[in-house]
């Protein structure tokens, strides 16, 4: 069954950029934005990453962290960050435990040829750990700035 909002978020306990880990109840008492992206250093994530970047003093003056998560290495966020200047927090998600609670790992087709991957969303997720509100499909363009707004409003 797909997460719904007002429903508990999922607990995660994943590899992040810099080589330590991150669970949920490290962002209990804040806001967080916990988008999801396909793979590091491609168009549209890069976009993505570095929009969520460029007002991540915004989201922090609101008290919300920004979380990337993606099925890259933690290695490989490294040198995303460092290539992007980025100063947020990426989490590795290779055996895709929190894309599967989270109900983003899908059936994907491109040319033809399926396979599965990542589905592009952001979960706004409350400071007492209950989602507020789910972007699916997201399409980059004008996507964090509706995040943020919908941070502020919460």
């Amino acid at each position: 069954m797909a997460l719904q909002e007002g429903d508990r978020a999922p607990d995660f306990n994943l590899p992040r950029d810099g080589g330590s880990e991150a669970t949920l109840a490290d962002f209990r008492g804040r806001k967080l934005v916990l988008y999801a992206y396909p793979k590091d250093d491609t168009t549209g994530c890069t976009r993505e990453a570095i929009d969520f970047n460029r007002l991540h003093p915004e989201f922090a003056a609101c008290g919300t962290e920004v979380v990337g998560v993606s099925p890259d290495p933690a290695r490989r966020h490294d040198r995303f960050k460092q290539k992007h200047a980025l100063d947020l927090t990426l989490l590795a998600d290779e055996s895709q435990t929190l894309a599967n609670a989270y109900g983003i790992w899908v059936e994907k087709s491109l040319y033809g040829r399926k396979y599965m991957g990542i589905e592009r969303a952001t979960f706004l997720i409350d400071a007492e750990g209950r989602i507020a509100r789910i972007w699916r499909k997201v399409k980059v363009a004008g996507h964090a700035e509706e995040v943020l707004a919908a941070a502020r409003a919460l």
